[in-house]
């Protein structure tokens, strides 16, 4: 699998001054909630683009997100 992420760092640089996502708590659970949810539509395209391992890093990397909001 090809990331498209180079570690925690370029992801939250993509998020916030890319995307201009505010990685506050409130943003930060919904997403992990909507991860652990293979029935959400966001979900399924991750998955099917980018495989459980994939999913599994962007869950912990908003896991150290949300321990930092």
């Amino acid at each position: 699998m090809d990331s498209t992420y180079e570690n925690y760092n370029h992801w939250r640089a993509m998020l916030t001054e890319t995307a201009g996502i505010e990685l506050n708590a409130a943003y930060c659970k919904e997403r992990i909630e909507a991860l652990a949810d293979e029935k959400d539509p966001s979900t399924k395209a991750l998955l099917g683009a980018y495989g459980s391992s994939h999913r599994d890093q962007i869950v912990r990397w908003f896991e150290q997100a949300l321990e930092e909001a």
